[in-house]
């Protein structure tokens, strides 16, 4: 047992990672170590002990005393290293039960976790499952299990022991079981493994030697490449010159009895050439008895736009030119707003996926698929979430159980949890979520419940038992809903239990603190001992991230990196439940399986922009690009679950449809639920979702509005679409297509994007990896498989850049402990120095509306998006209803436009790459804040109208009317249109035109004075997190809605209110008192005033409150402002005479 040992001593040493050979290479002078002595596979050590955390808070010095202190145990006949299968099984094992924290100028630990919430976790994938420990006096090891997380013991007498301690008894021991002295049966770890799982296979890895890289690349086999049979050249040769087999499709389709020098290399399958192909997604383009009378009124309204405007320039009021002044100028502001909103919708179209496509071509059996696994590529979902008092945990803890149960192969998903404030509440909410997934997702699976949202599934209205054929549903439901009851119990109780636990681990520090103080003191006077009060994880260990008692290095803006498997991989085998005695469920042949998922909290350090939610996505990215590599990566907001469970599934037609190598992302639309039934304040936007998304749809694609949307990985990356050189732009391409026409323009070096090559001459240096990507060589070498994994499929001549069938099957790689090391790495706050990284990597910094701009640099190097509807909705949120939290999330939209149009993201900068209809919905982003300006000047017009009895033209006649009403009616046929091709309702359309003018003389004139107040003055903007909870009062659903909260936005709509109210007044008063009343004047002003009214009447609702309390500062401000206008009015322009009379006894002020 001597080596035994040994090898357990060493577990509490702490050696330097591989990383510190790479000091010269840009990174800080002490770059993160990692706390290894445990020997894995790959030759690190690896230390679990739980003093290495406690150690934080006096231990600097022992950490530099052993920061570089190696072990190595030689190979001697007592010694031999455990064979690659079960090595690789133990690290996971001990990996998933890790939690890892570090960042920079720290050791990076691994910190074995008996627990990681007060409740006993039973699913064998998550971090704590239960489990035995090792019965061999001073080993804290973990018995080794199988995948429903049963113990494998090697001896009938049933007596725990790990791996190691196995290996040591059979090859220092004599093969004699220590606990019943008989000798073992089996000695060969590996048989007892086989034995325990019953012949089901392992998810072996590759043989002892391979990196990790080539076993990823294996699947590829390097050729000498030539033309593909379109007759372009593969533009990713670079990509896979390793040891494999490639594909068909541009890639060379070897025969098996052929070399690679032999005739027949080049041959197509015939299984190709007989299949009949087909899509796996369609275009349904509007009908021509909608969309052309559609394009006919856009140009009819443009023409009279043109006429009307030119009337009105000749013909001036000369009793009132500033009033005509004034209108004029905002009457061709409107024209020009209305044309850049209007042009983009001129090629609107919708799109359809097919599933059962899908499923034929990615799962099922096939001559190159003989198992029919799932060939679908990997998806890396991002769940971000910053502070839990404004996002409760339990909204988000829901958000995840929907994307565990969404319907995708389980072992090709995986989950990231972005947690920006560091909380110990969110944490162990993740951990009860994943705790409840293990009953809640094969329930999901075996009824097919929809939505897969437990708080959603168990609020619907319609009847659950519908459509439900299994007998035992009623029984199952019942205990899951008593289940689920449990669970939110627990999540709303975390605070207080976090809170209580603090305390007592407090208390007991304190305790042992003065027993030590008065052991060294003896009789002399003590003083009080003061420690710092920390937050406690349920393993009594101190919580790493920010701490309830903000302190050094654990408060919201300072704290270490961390990083938690809460679920570790699943197997690549599925894995059915049964009927247990004991089970609250029946689950036979139910998968059981759950997916990857995983906790991150990046680091923070004082000094550090952390570029907000832009960042935290970078972080993820990088560290989901080492741990699974998905080649696609959907993100959604913490409050945005998965609704439709085949959502995954719809969007992913698309992107391996033909082409689909082309697509950066496919946008799914935001549908949201608790919002009041009337839509008082237009939450729902279907404007925008229904009637522009899909009119820039039929563009270059729909904008990325930052929740809800599949992502391409390679595209993130700041890679150009393959077949680059292609012209795309052009003007007008999508509804009058011409010649492409080749193009040498050079982009300059702040907007030029990398390239994958599109020819033999044209690759891309991978030398300069390091500088766009930083240093890391994980995240560098991760980059070509994702590219390639992330292929369309090559089964048609037609397909472009594909990949072959079923080379996606294989099982991924188990985790060890140097890849989660290295994905703490790049999530430190010091990575991203001197680095492309939100510049022209991953999510773009510097804008309040990252997402915009992440879209709009796709689009501006060539790439397509999609806008992918589905039925039911794919993806369901929640909104503001109260009017002051919606005017803020409105102002910081119209922040983040502002920004836009002040940055070099300005659309008129845009390449030629865009197209011009495109470019011009981008303009149309930047520019419609400043509206405000007009509309506000627009708005005051009737009351000045009314006010000095002018109009903004010399007399209503004929023309002027005439104008007015074809304006009018085109617009308002536009309108009916609009809501024909789109499927929206009238009254959604009119809350849009009338929260258009309440944003517009509120939020959006505040955002342009912000934005150039950061121009000009540089003075950075804030703004609030908007809240995700619900009111106080749970009686009512809409609570929200009838708070009033005072806020400076509400200023100029009050005013205006105000104003036209005691104009109109002003204006009956002085033609009804009148010698000779004009009436024509009366009636222009009065109607413009009603119809600034009528778009301020949800606004007024809502100051009313419910019971019509409205707070005294609000009439204080407006009663002021509306004298004060009044007052200066009459000082520019006072009465004639000095007593003038207007009317009867009526005297102007």
């Amino acid at each position: 047992m001597t080596s035994n040992n040994v090898l357990r001593a060493s577990r509490s040493v702490r050696v330097a990672s591989s990383s510190d050979s790479q000091q010269g290479d840009g990174r800080p002078p002490n770059a993160p170590v990692v706390t290894f002595a445990r020997r894995t596979p790959s030759g690190r050590y690896v230390s679990y002990s739980r003093d290495d955390l406690d150690s934080d808070f006096g231990s600097r010095d022992f950490d530099k005393e052993y920061m570089n202190y190696h072990v190595h145990i030689p190979p001697t006949p007592d010694n031999q290293p455990m064979d690659t299968v079960i090595s690789a099984k133990v690290e996971e094992q001990y990996v998933s039960n890790s939690l890892f924290t570090g960042g920079c100028n720290s050791v990076t630990r691994a910190h074995l976790m008996d627990k990681v919430i007060e409740s006993v976790a039973n699913h064998p994938q998550m971090a704590g499952a239960k489990g035995s420990s090792c019965a061999m006096p001073g080993c804290d090891s973990k018995v080794m299990s199988d995948e429903r997380g049963v113990d494998i013991l090697p001896c009938e007498c049933d007596f725990k022991i790990c791996a190691e301690c196995f290996s040591d008894a059979v090859k220092v021991g004599g093969g004699i079981c220590p606990g019943c002295k008989e000798p073992y049966k089996t000695t060969e770890l590996e048989e007892v493994v086989n034995n325990a799982v019953a012949g089901q296979p392992l998810s072996l890895p590759a043989p002892h030697g391979v990196s990790k890289m080539e076993r990823r690349l294996s699947i590829m086999r390097s050729q000498k490449m030539t033309r593909s049979q379109t007759g372009d050249w593969d533009h990713n040769r670079w990509l896979f010159e390793t040891k494999g087999t490639y594909g068909y499709g541009n890639a060379i389709w070897p025969t098996e009895d052929r070399g690679e020098g032999g005739d027949g290399g080049n041959e197509q399958p015939t299984e190709l050439m007989n299949k009949p192909w087909r899509p796996l997604t369609r275009k349904l383009k509007i009908p021509a008895a909608v969309l052309s009378p559609y394009r006919l009124l856009i140009v009819i309204r443009m023409a009279f736009l043109a006429l009307f405007l030119a009337w009105r320039i000749k013909h001036k009021n000369e009793d009132a030119v500033w009033l005509w002044g004034m209108s004029v100028v905002c009457e061709l502001w409107f024209a020009f707003s209305w044309l850049l909103d209007q042009l983009p919708k001129l090629c609107p179209v919708n799109r359809a996926a097919d599933l059962a496509i899908l499923r034929e071509k990615f799962e099922t059996p096939s001559a190159n698929n003989p198992s029919g696994k799932s060939d679908l590529p990997g998806i890396d979902v991002f769940v971000s979430t910053a502070d839990p008092e404004k996002e409760p945990p339990l909204v988000t803890a829901n958000t995840i159980l929907s994307i565990l149960a969404a319907d995708y192969p389980v072992e090709k998903l995986a989950c990231y949890v972005s947690d920006d404030g560091g909380a110990l509440l969110t944490f162990e909410a993740m951990a009860e979520a994943a705790s409840f997934a293990n009953i809640w997702v094969p329930f999901c699976r075996k009824h097919g419940v929809e939505p897969r949202n437990p708080e959603s599934y168990f609020n619907l209205k319609r009847d659950p038992y519908k459509n439900k054929v299994r007998s035992d549903f009623v029984k199952d439901r019942r205990r899951v809903k008593r289940e689920y009851d449990e669970f939110k119990v627990r999540i709303n109780g975390l605070p207080d239990s976090i809170r209580r636990r603090s305390d007592a681990y407090h208390a007991r520090e304190e305790i042992k603190a003065m027993k030590r103080q008065r052991e060294v003191a003896g009789d002399d006077p003590v003083e009080p001992v003061k420690i710092p009060k920390a937050t406690w994880m349920a393993d009594g260990t101190h919580w790493p991230g920010t701490w309830m008692n903000p302190s050094s290095e654990h408060t919201r803006g300072d704290h270490a990196g961390i990083i938690q498997v809460m679920l570790k991989p699943p197997s690549h085998e599925p894995l059915f439940g049964n009927n247990e005695e004991g089970r609250p469920l029946d689950f036979t042949d139910i998968d059981i399986r759950l997916p990857m998922l995983v906790y991150v909290s990046r680091e923070k350090r004082p000094g550090y922009d952390h570029n907000k939610k832009a960042g935290a996505m970078n972080a993820l990215v990088r560290a989901s690009a080492i741990m699974s590599n998905g080649p696609f990566i959907l993100n959604l907001d913490c409050d945005h679950y998965v609704y439709n469970s085949q959502a995954l599934r719809e969007g992913m037609c698309f992107m391996m449809d033909r082409g689909g190598d082309r697509i950066c992302y496919v946008q799914f639309p935001q549908r949201f639920e608790g919002i009041d039934p009337s839509d008082r304040y237009a939450n729902n936007n279907t404007v925008f979702f229904d009637v522009n998304m899909r009119a820039l749809d039929g563009l270059q694609g729909p904008v990325y509005v930052g929740t809800g949307c599949l992502f391409r990985r390679i595209a993130l990356y700041g890679f150009d679409p393959p077949r680059s050189k292609e012209q795309h732009g052009g003007c007008c391409s999508c509804c009058f297509p011409q010649k492409h026409k080749t193009h040498a323009a050079v982009a300059s070096e702040e907007t030029r994007a990398l390239r994958m090559g599109d020819s033999e001459d044209d690759e891309m240096a991978m030398s300069t990896f390091p500088k766009k990507f930083g240093n890391s060589t994980f995240l560098i070498d991760s980059i070509p498989v994702s590219e390639f994994q992330g292929r369309p499929l090559a089964d048609h001549p037609a397909v472009k850049n594909g990949r072959a069938p079923g080379l996606l099957t294989a099982p991924r790689d188990l985790l060890d402990a140097s890849t989660v090391a290295e994905a703490i790495s790049v999530i430190s706050c010091w990575y991203e120095d001197k680095t492309e990284w939100g510049q022209r990597v991953g999510w773009i910094y510097g804008s309040v509306t990252e997402d915009v701009v992440t879209g709009y640099r796709m689009h501006n190097r060539g790439w397509k998006s999609v806008y992918c509807v589905t039925k039911p909705d794919a993806f369901r949120g929640t909104a503001p209803i109260n009017l002051t939290d919606r005017l803020h999330q409105v102002l910081r939209w119209a922040t983040g436009s502002v920004e836009i149009f002040f940055s070099r993201n300005n659309a008129l900068l845009a390449s030629p790459r865009m197209k011009i209809l495109q470019r011009i919905a981008y303009l149309n982003v930047g520019i419609y804040p400043f509206t405000s300006i007009f509309l506000i000047v627009y708005c005051f017009l009737p009351a000045l109208s009314l006010f000095t009895g002018q109009f903004i033209v010399q007399t209503l006649n004929v023309t002027f009317l005439t104008y007015l009403l074809i304006i009018t009616l085109t617009l308002c046929m536009l309108a009916v249109l609009e809501i024909k091709w789109s499927g929206i309702e009238l009254e959604e359309w009119w809350r849009n035109e009338q929260f258009w003018l309440i944003g517009g003389t509120s939020a959006h004139l505040a955002a342009v004075l912000q934005g150039l107040l950061k121009v000009i003055a540089g003075i950075e903007i804030s703004f609030t997190l908007t809240s995700k909870s619900a009111g106080d009062d749970e009686d009512d659903e809409f609570a929200d809605l009838y708070i009033v909260k005072w806020t400076s936005l509400m200023i100029p709509p009050i005013t205006i209110m105000m104003m036209n109210l005691i104009a109109i007044a002003v204006g009956v008063s002085r033609t009804i008192y009148s010698t000779i009343p004009q009436w024509s004047k009366l009636l222009g002003g009065v109607f413009f005033s009603f119809w600034v009214l009528a778009h301020l009447y949800p606004f007024a609702k809502g100051l009313m409150g419910r019971r019509g309390r409205t707070p005294t500062i609000v009439f204080v401000w407006s009663g002021l402002i509306s004298i004060t206008i009044s007052l200066l009015w009459v000082a520019i322009s006072p009465p004639s005479g000095g007593n003038s009379q207007i009317g009867g006894s009526f005297t102007f002020p």
